[in-house]
């Protein structure tokens, strides 16, 4: 797979194979992955690849949290989200809504979806990023670039991924199960196991917004 067909390709996946990914698999992941843009060569991200009993504890607690009521306390701001960047989350919630048949006013599909993501999407594993607390904010950059890289190296064996933020809204119930540091902010995890090709969301192509309008263009003729 080429790099113009991994970026065409890649895409949230929400529906897994129960499959465990071997150990080896995802080292070879990482060790492509960790050649991702860094500002300096910084490289400051921190990653615990998670799975077995120990990714169940964290779905099982992440469910228990929210269940409880307790509000998410990320270590990172996450929205609000205002104007076009909420159409756009509205959007996509519709388009996802759809292809699972989540009525608008089913309440119970809608938390059981929502456990979903606080669940990794029931992935059998889970890379979660984070950062040293002593950086600053320019290194989230780093973050990004990783994640992407880590998405795309995960397509040439087979593997589907979604980046998401509701499994690590609880940030105490991932340090106390992956051992992460307090010295530590948790910044985002990534979902990542094998497709589940019969998974109604999976289906999903989100839209992108045409460059014309995301675009100026200066000095050209």
């Amino acid at each position: 797979m080429d790099i113009i067909q991994a970026i065409r390709q890649r895409k949230s996946i929400r529906g897994y194979k129960p499959d465990p990914v071997p150990r080896d698999i995802l080292m070879n992941v990482l060790n492509l992955a960790i050649r991702a843009p860094s500002a300096l060569n910084i490289q400051p991200w921190e990653m615990a690849v998670i799975t077995g009993e120990v990714l169940d504890d964290i779905k099982r607690s992440n469910v228990e949290m929210l269940a409880s009521g307790m509000i998410p306390n990320p270590d990172i701001l996450i929205g609000p989200f205002k104007d076009v960047y909420r159409q756009r989350q509205v959007d996509l919630a519709i388009q996802i809504f759809k292809l699972m048949g989540i009525a608008r006013e089913d309440s119970e599909k809608r938390v059981q979806w929502m456990q979903r993501g606080f669940r990794f999407f029931d992935a059998p594993a889970a890379i979660i990023l984070s950062l040293d607390k002593s950086l600053g904010e320019s290194c989230l950059f780093d973050i990004g670039t990783i994640c992407q890289t880590i998405c795309l190296a995960a397509l040439s064996y087979g593997l589907g991924t979604c980046i998401e933020d509701q499994g690590t809204m609880f940030p105490e119930v991932v340090r106390k199960f992956a051992h992460i540091p307090e010295s530590e902010r948790i910044i985002i995890g990534i979902a990542i196991g094998y497709p589940d090709g019969d998974f109604p969301a999976n289906k999903l192509e989100t839209k992108r917004e045409p460059v014309e309008n995301i675009v100026d263009w200066y000095g050209f003729d």
